[in-house]
């Protein structure tokens, strides 16, 4: 579980800030939002994150996925560019490095506190550092900084490795990437290290933005493991989706050579290309629903279509369904920006109250423009909301519901934020004139 995330000069977020899922001593909803992930720390399950339009909320989910990239993207040469994105706005941070330093719980038990510490421009890695906590002290496992443009690598005290791996590994860490793409590269196995390379790979979900598909992914789950079609058509019927039944089978199509033609000017990879033209043939999943219809003379029909003839809601719910069960699954992190994307905000609620009650060290971030949640007593805690904020300088400021007295005496939370008494809304300049759209 994630405990922390820090940033600084990455993206808009100018100055660092912190996002912190550690609970504070409310007992609110403790019982299915709070894990006590070690002897005094608590963490929660959701975060919920609100802000206007271009203050930020988008890059704080994209801090994320930059990590999950960048922890395993391979380099071909020491050229390529690392990917992060500076402050901008400013004629110094465009020259300074991204920092970020991720804290989370991982191992067996969950219980072993790692903190990945990240120096990088846009050219090379300055340093990467992860330390974890066999104890009471932190122990370095690995440390790398840049010296003379060449990455130093050195391994902490405790942690057992040979020589010939050392070397193997620092000759395949180019000054570009990361530690853990080149640990992959080599045929040996560091405990500390591979604990945090199995929770990174495992435990730590692409982010999902309003426009990504996840009907492909949904449809193979459903497909693969009966479990799982049972489990996401349970939750389409709570929905109230007049779905009564799923069938999802994978089915091999021979592809012609118009098709092999049309994919060599796409950029996928060659090794696939060359499967495809070896095997002449792809694999599909096509995925019905049945759905049951009450007639006019109150008997039941029964009717199956395919899954493109179904509403953009169903489609998303179906969608998202597959990648929360996996994430409850996994006891991942899944990062979904504008959750509200094609549901009504009753299936927002549902959507986050079944995480919550079938999760147990899943963590689930979500960004939204659906104020209403905020007056559900039963659904949200106050250190689980968060806002960002555009600054004067342009840049994004990040802070909790939970730093602010006195908001158990409101009335209303939800009418609070819309009066602008946490900021983080629109500042809509209001005239006396109207806008000549023509």
């Amino acid at each position: 579980m994630i405990l922390e995330l820090k940033i600084k000069n990455f993206l808009s977020f100018k100055n660092e800030v912190t996002l912190s899922f550690e609970a504070t001593k409310d007992k609110k909803l403790e019982d299915y939002q709070v894990v006590e992930i070690a002897k005094g720390i608590h963490i929660l399950k959701l975060g919920v994150v609100y802000g206007a339009n271009a203050s930020g909320k988008s890059n704080l989910l994209n801090a994320f996925e930059f990590l999950r990239d960048f922890w395993f993207d391979t380099k071909e040469s020491k050229e390529e560019e690392t990917n992060v994105i500076p402050f901008l706005l400013d004629s110094e941070t465009p020259r300074l490095p991204s920092v970020l330093k991720l804290t989370f719980f991982a191992g067996k038990e969950k219980k072993v506190r790692y903190v990945y510490a990240l120096e990088i421009n846009d050219k090379v890695v300055l340093s990467e550092k992860l330390e974890f906590y066999p104890g009471v002290q932190p122990a370095v496992i690995f440390e790398r900084r840049l010296v003379e443009n060449i990455s130093d690598l050195t391994f902490g005290p405790k942690i057992k490795v040979s020589q010939v791996a050392k070397n193997e590994i620092a000759i395949k860490c180019l000054t570009n990437m990361s530690v853990f793409a080149a640990y992959n590269q080599v045929n040996t196995k560091i405990e500390a290290l591979q604990i945090a390379t199995d929770w990174m790979t495992n435990q730590f979900m692409p982010s999902i933005e309003p426009g990504t598909s996840l009907l492909g992914y949904s449809e193979r789950l459903a497909a693969e493991d009966e479990d799982a079609k049972n489990k996401i058509l349970e939750f389409l019927q709570k929905a109230d989706i007049n779905i009564t039944a799923i069938e999802s089978k994978k089915v091999k199509e021979e592809i012609t050579d118009e098709f092999l033609n049309k994919l060599k000017v796409l950029e996928i990879p060659k090794t696939e290309l060359e499967r495809l033209q070896k095997e002449r043939s792809i694999t599909q999943v096509h995925t019905t629903f049945e759905h049951e219809v009450v007639n006019e003379d109150h008997s039941i029909s029964h009717f199956s279509l395919p899954v493109e003839y179904q509403s953009d809601g169903t489609k998303r719910v179906f969608g998202l369904s597959g990648a929360i069960l996996s994430t409850i699954r996994n006891d991942a992190f899944l990062a979904i920006d504008e959750l509200e994307s094609k549901l009504h905000p009753r299936m927002i609620e549902f959507v986050l109250e079944e995480f919550l009650k079938q999760s147990k060290h899943a963590q689930l971030l979500v960004t939204t423009h659906y104020d209403g949640l905020l007056d559900e007593d039963d659904l949200l805690r106050k250190d689980s909301v968060w806002f960002t904020e555009k600054q004067k300088d342009a840049s994004t400021n990040l802070y909790s519901l939970a730093d602010f007295t006195g908001v158990n005496r409101l009335t209303s939370i939800q009418k609070a934020y819309r009066f602008g008494k946490f900021g983080a809304i629109p500042n809509i300049i209001r005239t006396s004139s109207s806008i000549d759209w023509y």
